[in-house]
């Protein structure tokens, strides 16, 4: 048995193929014979609450309750793309919401899970805009604006991340290696995986004197991207669109 994750799918109706093989890929043997399923976090391009009535958030909640009622339970930690999302469309796919930063024992070893972004701590201005929206303020605020003028912020918000990550080295946009290794301190385990950078890699480090491991999620723009947990070790792979 295995324990699978994925995460910055960043699912759009402006790229049909890539939710078709989502949806596939959540029918497989793989993922319906899976310990556990684990999307942590981007699940779509832009979540505007979940009262929207746009046909894609339907087919998540499809294609994810399905794999619910066959068994497989399916966690699922919000990114800096959807962290609007709540308990209502939870419920409604049938997904056990995580906080970012828990630690699960993933095939016997403790593990850190997190999206990612919070390590990226040398892009100060993307880390102010992030305190900003999370706060319970803020979310009321765009939550009770009308579907049409949140689908017209969510567009504008798009073009605003698209023009900071063009003008914005790249290295400041990683993961802070100090910071990575606070958070495996604070958690107290020698095991993170995380998503966000769209990265895919197995790190090796050293965490106060004992051998430890980052582990990063790729991104489904052009392909899929899967982590595959067994109590022999990790694989990360592909899918390709058919």
């Amino acid at each position: 048995m295995a324990t699978l994750f994925i995460a910055d799918l960043h699912l759009d109706p402006s790229r049909p193929q890539i939710t078709a093989l989502f949806e596939n890929y959540l029918a497989s043997d793989e993922v319906r014979h899976a310990d556990a399923l684990y999307i942590l976090g981007d699940l779509v391009e832009a979540w505007i609450g979940d009262d929207d009535d746009a046909e894609l958030p339907q087919r998540i909640a499809t294609a994810i309750r399905a794999v619910r009622d066959a068994g497989v339970p399916v966690y699922f930690m919000v990114g800096n793309r959807d962290f609007l999302l709540g308990e209502t469309f939870a419920q409604r796919a049938g997904l056990t919401l995580l906080d970012d930063g828990t630690v699960h024992e993933i095939q016997g070893r403790p593990t850190l899970l997190m999206h990612g972004d919070v390590l990226c701590t040398d892009d100060v201005a993307y880390q102010n805009v992030r305190r900003q929206v999370r706060t319970p303020q803020w979310k009321a605020q765009i939550l009770s604006m009308p579907l049409e003028a949140r689908r017209a912020f969510a567009a504008k918000a798009r073009e605003d991340s698209r023009a900071h990550t063009g003008t914005t080295q790249e290295s400041i946009m990683d993961v802070n290696a100090d910071a990575v290794q606070q958070a495996l301190r604070d958690a107290g385990v020698t095991r993170l995986i995380h998503g966000h950078t769209h990265r895919p890699a197995v790190h090796s480090l050293e965490l106060n004197g004992e051998a430890a491991e980052r582990i990063v999620l790729g991104d489904w723009y052009e392909h899929g991207s899967v982590l595959k947990v067994t109590h022999d070790g990790v694989e990360l792979h592909g899918l390709a669109v058919t």
